[in-house]
């Protein structure tokens, strides 16, 4: 019942800016714990960054500085801004999000379908 529907992946080249925007969609009760993930060829997924309801948030080390995650709980949407980006930082990327559609639920974890994210001259 509950879709994450990723946007704002291209190409962009380094030092560019990209703002990826995921959206919950469906009857939600609530929505927990946001993250954004990038998984490059060959390599595993990782986390870049999460934000809780109350808005904190966390990064890894390499994004610090350069991205910022915000969420509108109103919209059900979680953004991921990314600025000075580098050839580094090119992989798909991956909204993720804990949620209940019903009040008695456990936590159910989401994925989005991912976008690519491409930084190069």
């Amino acid at each position: 019942q509950v879709q994450l529907v990723e946007s704002g992946g291209g190409l962009v080249q380094p030092g560019g800016s990209l703002r990826l925007s995921c959206a919950a969609s469906g009857s939600i009760f609530r929505l927990g714990v946001m993250a954004w993930y990038r998984q490059a060829p060959g390599n595993q997924r990782i986390l870049v960054s999460t934000i809780t309801s109350g808005g904190s948030t966390t990064y890894t080390d390499p994004v610090k500085g350069r991205f910022t995650v915000s969420r509108d709980n109103a919209k059900n949407t979680v953004y991921l801004q990314m600025n000075s980006l580098k050839p580094d930082d090119t992989a798909v990327y991956y909204c993720n999000a804990q949620y209940k559609v019903e009040s008695w639920q456990d936590w159910v974890t989401g994925w989005g379908q991912g976008t690519q994210v491409t930084v190069s001259s």
